[in-house]
């Protein structure tokens, strides 16, 4: 054997130097040199978290925006879109006097109060009725003073400096462990409390990804369904790593787990699933997933920011839940948001991990400051130390009896719900409303048309894409009398004048989004969302800007 590779390679170096013969030296030092260099340009074309045809088109598009005559379209459109924006939000707000810059003088407590009482009042969405999807999710008044009291006594506190608010301290690590208790964890299970589901998912993509990095992954990737929160995709986007999201089955719009399993690659550095997930309200396949991340040696985020307080209830309340938590082998972590059916203050939410090991990656610490050595749990460094406590206090008010109470009515009526609207005829419930959810579209007419003639009516629905539909997001306030009821007769008689003329539903809603999924260019329709956030921040005098 060794005696035919060494003929092999001498027949080699005698037919190069037989071609190279006579050939000057610099040639074939440059050539030598331009091949490797062509050669590692096309490597870096291929070697690279975004795929090819992704940079091509994208490329492609930039070229195409700076066309003089597809620019100026753009712009005029970015400028209508701004003026329509400012005008509806700086609208609401017409009674109201900007203040831009610092009063001369100082006010009491009184005219602050009575300024805040002001701006409270304004606006025209009942949502303390039931008229928005989500949003508000609890509507006790002894919870609400409740949390006004106790955020009254700790709005001081910090939980970065545990020796001034030891207290501040204890009351964190019961929220989590609490938790961590309700999801099946057992005394190895460890978390922290964050600001909301959003952060919450980014420390559970940071920690897979340094721990993806640690064992030699170059290019880490999510890999979630297409219905996973945005938050995913923003996580994605600040710590510089690629996304990819699965299909659904079209009938459940649970994640397809065998599409799934094809698309673990040496790169994935996470699986996910949802219990459940935001825009139809069905819980994945939890343990199928979590089947996957065992086999591939892959950890398993479960995110369960919104039915978080409801899914580990929903058994006690009477309803049945497949498996999702950590009494699931393969699951390795869970986001939970306390200030949705939590009924916490807005700005807390609590992730999970199985152990400790997994949570260290969450951490950060710059030893080498000169300000001393820097180390912080959460994204933070200061954080609320009332927020935590009131919802430390909103647990203990609630306890266990409580919040299965609020399940048992919460689930029994969007099941009442979804069951009056699958009955409409031209009507069709979208996905599975596993949880609080309720999805719905039409066969027969633009179904963003009838979530505009709702708002007509007091409603405010979640206008959901691909496919198209609406979604009511059942809390507390719609399980009060009368409220559901309301609603589904609303759809009904909605319904019934789009059906007495379809062609004329396509203004509004239905205009803007068709428009939306129309456009190839997607950082197009990103470029008009920019302008929806820049209005957020308009004052009076910036609708006269051009």
């Amino acid at each position: 054997m060794k005696t035919l590779i060494k003929n092999s390679v001498d027949k080699v170096k005698e037919t190069v130097d037989g071609e190279l013969a006579g050939v000057p030296p610099w040639k074939i030092v440059a050539g030598t040199a331009g091949t490797c260099l062509a050669l590692h340009y096309l490597y870096t074309l291929l070697d690279n978290k975004t795929p090819l045809h992704i940079r091509v088109r994208n490329s492609v598009f930039r070229l195409v925006k700076k066309i003089p005559s597809v620019k100026k379209q753009i712009f005029d459109e970015k400028e209508k879109i701004r003026v329509n924006f400012v005008s509806e939000l700086t609208g609401m707000t017409a009674q109201l006097t900007d203040i831009l810059t610092l009063p001369a003088n100082s006010s009491t407590n009184e005219q602050v109060l009575n300024l805040v009482n002001e701006y409270l009042c304004v606006g025209a969405m009942d949502w303390k009725g039931g008229a928005m999807s989500g949003t508000v999710y609890n509507c006790s008044v002894e919870g609400l003073k409740l949390i006004s009291d106790v955020y009254g006594l700790t709005s001081l506190t910090n939980p970065l400096h545990p020796d001034a608010f030891p207290g501040i301290r204890q009351m964190e690590m019961e929220v989590v462990r609490m938790t961590c208790a309700m999801f099946n964890g057992d005394r190895n299970t460890v978390g922290c409390v964050t600001t909301g589901g959003t952060e919450s998912i980014i420390l559970a993509c940071k920690s897979y990804r340094d721990m993806a990095t640690e064992r030699g992954v170059k290019y880490p990737e999510i890999l979630c369904p297409v219905s996973a929160h945005a938050a995913f995709d923003k996580a994605a986007d600040m710590l510089g790593i690629s996304i990819r999201h699965v299909p659904l089955d079209p009938d459940t719009m649970r994640v397809n787990v065998s599409a799934m399993r094809r698309m673990i690659s040496k790169n994935t550095m996470m699986l996910v699933g949802s219990a459940p997930q935001f825009p139809h309200g069905s819980v994945d396949p939890i343990t199928e997933i979590a089947e996957l991340g065992l086999r591939y040696n892959l950890p398993v985020h479960v995110d369960s920011c919104l039915g978080g307080f409801l899914v580990p209830f929903m058994k006690d309340a009477g309803f049945e839940v497949p498996a999702f938590d950590f009494s699931v082998a393969g699951v390795t972590s869970i986001s939970a948001d306390t200030h949705k059916y939590g009924y916490a203050p807005k700005g807390t939410s609590v992730l999970m991990y199985r152990n400790a090991e997994l949570r260290s990656y969450q951490w950060f610490s710059f030893p080498d400051w000169p300000g001393g050595i820097y180390a912080t749990p959460t994204i933070g460094g200061s954080r609320s130390g009332g927020i935590i406590a009131a919802c430390w206090a909103t647990m203990i008010s609630y306890g266990k009896e409580g919040y299965v109470q609020a399940t048992k009515e919460i689930i029994s009526t969007t099941r009442k719900i979804a069951s009056e609207i699958a009955q409409v005829k031209t009507l069709k419930i979208v996905g599975k409303p596993d949880v609080s959810v309720v999805a719905f579209t039409s066969e027969k007419f633009n179904v963003y048309s009838l979530s505009d003639k709702l708002k007509e009516r007091g409603w405010a629905l979640n206008a959901l894409q691909f496919p198209e539909c609406v979604h009511l997001c059942v809390t507390r306030l719609h399980t009060q009398p009368g409220v559901a009821e309301k609603f589904v007769q609303d759809v009904r008689e909605a319904t019934e004048i789009i059906l007495q003329d379809p062609e004329a539903a396509g203004g509004g809603s239905a205009a803007v989004y068709g428009m939306a999924a129309s456009i190839p260019d997607r950082s197009i329709v990103s470029e008009l969302t920019a302008v929806y956030l820049d209005s957020l921040y308009a004052s009076k005098t910036d609708l006269a800007k051009k």
